[in-house]
């Protein structure tokens, strides 16, 4: 049972008691110098104050930085440096927690974890690891890209949108602790694991590896400097992009990666191109290929034109052979001619013998003779014409060869030309609809125009348009006198009128003549 008796403590406040602390302990102590390790330092608040801890082997303790002070400071707060700070104890009633307040802050050397890693750094220098003529080229444009991360943070949904916008890959996502004691372990059994598979197995082996964590402190990022991560990343046969914490966070593993990306989504826009610009590129590439193509036949058109004029046409190969022909026709028939002539001289002057003398015998001698000359006469001409025919016959069938051997050599190459006659046809089909289109619309953007500005809407609007009888626009009433015709031009329809009155106000002068009845025009 309570007791419930009275009694005569004074009740204080919960703020009071914080209030009564806080002198106490500032009372107490005033200004202290502490010599810790940096830790959870994530740089200046957005209100220009530094938060962090002071530690060392058993203890921890908040600090704090007012931004006037963070300012003035000669070293600045740097994760895992060892330094002595001088400031004033005090504590926040809000979490019931104590903290120093640093008005000074001096180097005092490398901390227990600094130590650590830089003694492993430098074993691992020593084995090559870090070397740069070991580490392989990414690949311009995976196909699969494997992700060795945590499946739950933002950081696997921010490597993915950037994915999606630069270029949508395939990729295989091995979910690991990305801080504890198993980090280590699950992120060198996933390098490990993804390097195992069999490409083109069921299971497509990547052929980019991207290990990504968010920011966090040194103790946060410590899994990423272990020995058995490094030589995982070493002996990975897959390219490999370390993307661990932001821009100012280092690990040994981004001096084992084939490339260290400052941030995940960095790491995403060095694993893939931009799409679009890929696509400006073939697209440039094609059009530079079309250009070629095109001053390649016209080039190629040029020298058919030139080799066609360098042929000799068909006549040219045979008036040489018909000349020939007809100068030894000609010579023949003059030959015969001239045989034909010396014949009969012969004969006369035999039958003028034979008038003389009249033996028959001399007349079947002369007969016989005659008779073998004609024989002669007759063989030698057909023996000639016989050869002549054999001649054009082997010119001819030369001749027919050379024709038709060129006749297929152009039918090829008109073939060819009637293709791209036809492709060019049908491009400038293409090219002749989008010409007319645009035309269209410009003829319908004019019309539009014409309509808002053109006399016919200022019509609509009750105004009429005069017009004297040549077809003159009438600007002034002294243009028109008694008894000029007007023109009147309503938005309906025309109406013809006549100006009344005795005297012209001013006529306007008439177009001077020129001889060839044509007015002047000034």
């Amino acid at each position: 049972m309570a007791d419930s008796s009275p009694t005569n403590a004074l009740e204080i406040s919960v703020s009071e008691l914080s209030g009564a602390l806080k002198r106490a302990i500032e009372d107490q102590f005033g200004h202290v110098r502490l010599r810790g390790e940096i830790s959870n330092y994530r740089g200046p608040h957005s209100s220009g104050h530094a938060y962090f801890s002071l530690k060392d082997a058993n203890a921890r303790i908040d600090a704090v930085v007012w931004k006037g002070v963070f300012l003035r400071l000669k070293t600045k707060p740097q994760e895992g440096l060892e330094v002595i700070a001088t400031g004033k104890i005090t504590t926040f009633p809000g979490k019931s927690s104590y903290q120093i307040v640093i008005e000074q802050l001096e180097p005092a050397g490398v901390g227990a974890l600094m130590a650590l890693l830089e003694e492993r750094r430098k074993k691992l220098a020593a084995e090559g690891l870090f070397d740069e003529a070991r580490k392989k080229k990414l690949p311009h444009l995976p196909g699969v890209i494997g992700i060795v991360t945590s499946p739950t943070g933002a950081v696997i949904r921010d490597i993915l949108h950037r994915l999606a916008e630069r270029f949508p890959r395939r990729v295989l996502v091995w979910p690991v602790r990305v801080q504890g004691e198993t980090s280590a372990a699950e992120v060198a059994a996933g390098i490990r694991g993804f390097n195992a598979l069999t490409p083109g197995g069921k299971i497509p082996r990547p052929d980019l590896l991207i290990v990504a964590r968010g920011g966090g402190s040194l103790e946060d990022l410590w899994s990423f400097n272990e020995e058995e991560v490094l030589r995982a990343a070493a002996e990975s046969q897959i390219p490999l992009i370390s993307a661990i914490g932001h821009e100012t966070d280092w690990t040994l593993l981004d001096h084992v990666a084939d490339l260290r990306a400052p941030t995940p989504t960095g790491a995403a826009e060095k694993a893939v191109p931009v799409r679009a610009e890929l696509l400006a590129n073939v697209n440039a590439l094609a059009r530079r290929h079309d250009e070629a193509i095109l001053r390649l036949i016209e080039r190629r058109r040029n020298d058919l034109h030139s080799l066609a004029r360098a042929l000799p046409q068909a006549e040219a190969l045979l008036s040489t052979p018909r000349q020939r022909q007809d100068r030894a026709a000609e010579r023949l028939a003059s030959a015969l001619r001239g045989f034909v002539g010396a014949r009969r001289l012969a004969l006369a002057e035999a039958s003028r013998l034979l008038a003389r003398h009249a033996p028959q015998a001399e007349l079947q001698r002369v007969a016989g003779r005659l008779n073998t000359l004609k024989f002669r006469l007759e063989s030698a001409g057909r023996g000639m014409a016989d050869r002549r025919r054999e001649r054009f016959v082997t010119l001819g069938a030369r001749f027919d060869a050379a024709f038709a051997g060129r006749v297929r050599l152009l039918g090829h190459e008109l073939q060819g030309r009637r293709e791209r006659a036809q492709n060019l046809r049908l491009r400038l089909d293409g090219a002749f609809v989008a010409a007319l289109a645009r035309r269209r619309d410009r003829l319908a953007h004019a019309t539009q125009l014409l309509g808002a500005v053109g006399y016919q809407a200022v019509l609509q609007r009750g105004f009429v348009l005069v017009r004297d009888a040549e077809g003159g626009v009438v600007r002034s009433a002294r243009q028109v006198g008694a008894g000029d015709s007007l023109h009147l031009h309503f938005a309906d329809g025309q109406v013809d009128a006549i100006v009344k009155g005795e005297e012209p106000v001013k006529k306007r002068a008439p177009a001077k003549k020129t001889p060839g009845g044509q007015g002047s025009l000034f």
